[in-house]
């Protein structure tokens, strides 16, 4: 779809060039039964130039590219109307390149909303994080100091956000396997998750967003960046995005365990309770860990399934862990329910990259 679309724009773009032959009669135009004047020639050779450029701003995902095949329809059908016998069905071409660039626009608005949060909350943390010590590890579980010695977080910075990329496959129940990419940050001072998600449904570009703040929890989802499928703000939700901000630290951000909003139980050597209080919210979860030290699993049952808004046993197991920036981390992991006739997985994730401690919302 991609190259038809572009190869598209570049022959509608070349069409243009007729009107520009015809006004300076550089050629025999017989499509054209009505003169055309130089100046409109020029315009038209102006446009036929500009949605080439379109078009490969269009294949190179270049953000301006939406705004610009919007203006050159417009020009376009301008043009068009002034020799409407000779050049209608260029109107076919001109409505697809405006449904195509309205979607581009959409998207780019909805996803800057993200970058938006981002770059605001990137003025919040500190620059300056103290080294993570032997000391800091004495509250903990000893298989939680184990595994933040295994992962090699001690030594290294604290850390007080973190970027991650992932792409994988998520679906609903009873509903098939979509790909998708996403890129989140999370920031651990003031507890917030900011995830942006892009995939494809049914062949459709959906994008989603799910943002956690102190204050609030939203997630949205659209088709094509225009049609809302999910708009949630439920109460239940910012128990549920508590839960998955925690998720996040224990699993990739082990450097973080060491908050005291963070209240620990030790269950036997290879696992451990951990209760998370975020300014009255409390959720809790039960870690797993294998005899290297490695998380292997995270339950909690304080999670609401938003599909049904009821809370059910959720779990996300972790496996393949490797050397990421610098750390041993899992590189992949499941995110299962585990509902009254069976579990459901219903996420496969795959890390792409993590770091830490970002400074800048480009990187």
């Amino acid at each position: 779809m991609r190259i038809l679309l572009m190869s598209l724009m570049i022959l509608h773009g070349l069409i243009h060039f007729m009107g520009f032959v015809k006004a300076f009669q550089f050629g025999e135009m017989a499509q054209f039964t009505k003169e055309i004047s130089r100046p409109m020639g020029i315009l038209w050779f102006l446009t036929a130039v500009l949605f080439i450029v379109a078009a490969i701003g269009f294949f190179l995902s270049k953000n301006w590219w939406p705004l610009l095949g919007i203006v050159l329809v417009v020009i376009s059908q301008g043009l068009i109307f002034t020799a409407w016998v000779d050049a209608k069905y260029g109107t076919i071409a001109n409505v697809i390149i405006l449904g195509a660039a309205i979607i581009g626009q959409s998207n780019l608005i909805f996803e800057g909303s993200f970058k938006e949060d981002v770059a605001s909350a990137m003025n919040t943390v500190a620059t300056t994080p103290e080294v993570l010590s032997e000391e800091d590890l004495a509250p903990l579980p000893m298989c939680v100091q184990k595994y933040l010695g295994y992962v090699g977080a001690v030594g290294k910075p604290k850390v007080y956000n973190m970027k991650i990329v992932f792409k994988g496959e998520m679906r609903d129940k009873g509903k098939d396997w979509f790909h998708f990419t996403s890129e989140q940050y999370n920031f651990m001072v003031s507890p917030m998750r900011l995830f942006f998600m892009k995939a494809k449904v049914m062949g459709l570009p959906t994008y989603g967003y799910h943002k956690y703040t102190p204050e609030t929890a939203s997630m949205q989802i659209k088709l094509l960046s225009l049609f809302s499928v999910v708009d949630l703000r439920e109460p239940e939700l910012y128990p549920t995005e508590t839960v998955t901000f925690f998720n996040d630290l224990c699993l990739f951000a082990p450097a973080a365990l060491i908050d005291d909003r963070i209240s620990w139980e030790t269950l036997d050597t290879l696992s451990a309770k951990a209760t998370f209080n975020n300014n009255g919210t409390i959720i809790s979860a039960i870690l797993y860990f294998d005899e290297k030290g490695q998380l292997v699993n995270f339950v909690s049952n304080d999670r609401y399934s938003v599909s049904e808004m009821k809370a059910y046993p959720f779990s996300t197991p972790v496996s393949n862990y490797k050397n990421i920036n610098g750390y041993q981390l899992p590189s992949y992991g499941e995110a299962t329910w585990h509902y009254p006739d069976g579990e459901f997985v219903y996420g496969k994730f795959a890390v792409v990259d993590i770091t830490y401690n970002v400074a800048d919302s480009n990187r």
